[in-house]
């Protein structure tokens, strides 16, 4: 490793308690999006933060929360742009939490808030990578941008606003995305070079105008049996997609996603152990099962609500029905075109009364293998965390990575400090202090090497 870096990775072992501080201060500060809790006071936060290590920040309003955009020239060649968010998960079921979300607290190595591993921890592994690297060095070895939105935990409803409003704010060479995790047991760091797209859906069946009782369901059409029939048309018991042609346009796996399979560390029966299942879908194990889960779409039921589901007897027939539903894309596919596939598919089956509505979308992304910035990400994981990587070239998850690089071609990789047990989106939210120090030094060094000469 060059000298430099192991002079940052010094200085950052020697100022850890003052990172770990800036820390909890962040995680101090609800900033609860779904809420409006504290938004106003986190985007300033952090745009103070930033203008702390000499970055032009700007406050750019949306008809939401403001993007914190900054930048730092230094006349290099190249530019890094992080990509973050600052706002988190409403904390509730407050009883479950075993200290208070926005109290930070450390216990076991571990510090327990809401919002330190999405997306906190993250943001401020680059924050701190850059402070280091100057007190190190003076300047940096890339220009940096960073792009930090208080939306993502509802969507980002107005990120790709930024990109086509932004263009120039928007130019680059390689982007860090936010987050990233190690495997169960604490195994390598993951590193992510895509995500699988989203079309989330809702469905919307009506019967009688007003519930009725249940002594007329021999006469009166159920809603609620007339949508489970209909969710039956779609899917069959070996967990077969069979929306017509909705597998039509799949990419299929390349030699070398295939060949990431063979070395991505995946604990089977840990995971099956910490969730408390027998077993995976159709048994599967081994790559069969990496490949379902990180190649091939999804077509998932998120919610059904029908009728009463009270305390007690209630004999009643709902007069309506509803499901939400996440369908998980893959590459060849885009959100529009999946729904426009369901819609389609019931119309031809007579479920035209069925109301399908379309609330968000993302598109799928997969970076290119060969760019600077994923050579200098997989380099770096290996020799700061003693072991190989495990590199999900399309992580099962969604981000906005698709809909904001996809139509670039910016390489983009993410690799964050949370890990498989981080409680992300639940109750007693936890990163590693340890996970925390290394990411500072993973972002420093993947800077040195991707500012590097060649």
């Amino acid at each position: 490793m060059d000298k430099p870096v192991e002079k940052v990775f010094s200085y950052i072992d020697a100022h850890q308690d003052e990172y770990i501080e800036l820390l909890k201060s962040f995680c101090a500060q609800p900033s609860v999006s779904a809420q409006n809790l504290g938004m106003k006071e986190m985007a300033q936060t952090v745009q103070n933060t930033l203008n702390g290590l000499g970055i032009k920040t700007e406050y750019l309003p949306t008809d939401g929360y403001p993007i914190i955009y900054g930048e730092l020239p230094q006349g290099r060649g190249r530019t890094l742009t992080f990509y973050n968010h600052y706002d988190v998960q409403p904390p509730e079921p407050l009883e479950l939490w075993e200290s208070p979300p926005f109290e930070p607290t450390i216990k076991d190595g571990r510090i327990y808030a809401r919002g330190v591993a999405d997306n906190k921890g993250s943001f401020l592994s680059r924050v701190c990578a850059v402070d280091a690297y100057q007190k190190v060095c003076g300047d940096l070895p890339v220009n940096v941008k960073f792009i930090t939105e208080g939306e993502e935990e509802v969507g980002s409803p107005h990120l790709d606003s930024f990109r086509v409003n932004y263009p120039d704010k928007l130019k680059t060479d390689g982007i860090v995305w936010e987050g990233g995790s190690k495997d169960i047991n604490r195994g390598p760091l993951q590193v992510t070079l895509g995500y699988k797209g989203l079309c989330y859906l809702e469905l919307r069946c009506r019967g009688a105008n007003t519930d009725v009782h249940s002594a007329n369901a021999a006469i009166v059409p159920s809603p609620a049996w007339r949508l489970i029939n209909a969710l039956g048309t779609m899917k069959n018991e070996r967990d077969e997609i069979t929306v017509d042609h909705y597998l039509d346009c799949l990419i299929p796996p390349t030699g070398q996603d295939m060949a990431y399979l063979q070395n991505l560390t995946f604990d089977e029966e840990a995971t099956k152990k910490s969730l408390g299942i027998p077993a995976f879908i159709n048994g599967l194990t081994g790559i069969p099962l990496k490949e379902k889960w990180l190649y091939q779409p999804t077509l998932n039921i998120a919610g059904f609500e029908t009728g009463y589901t009270g305390k007690g007897d209630k004999t009643v027939l709902p007069c309506c029905a509803m499901c939400k539903m996440d369908l998980r894309l893959v590459p060849g596919q885009d959100a529009e075109q999946a729904y426009r596939l369901v819609r389609a598919h019931l119309d031809r089956r007579g479920y035209t009364d069925i109301e399908v509505v379309k609330l968000s979308g993302k598109n799928p992304f997969r970076t290119d293998n060969d760019s600077r910035l994923v050579k200098a990400s997989l380099k770096n994981a290996e020799e700061i965390y003693g072991m190989p990587p495990s590199v999900y070239r399309s992580s099962p998850g969604t981000t906005a990575m698709g809909t904001f690089c996809g139509p670039t071609g910016i390489p983009a990789v993410s690799f964050g400090i949370d890990h498989a047990e981080s409680n992300i989106h639940a109750p007693n939210e936890n990163i590693y202090l340890e996970d925390f120090i290394n990411g500072i030094k993973m972002t420093a060094a993947v800077m040195h090497d991707f500012g590097a000469d060649d």
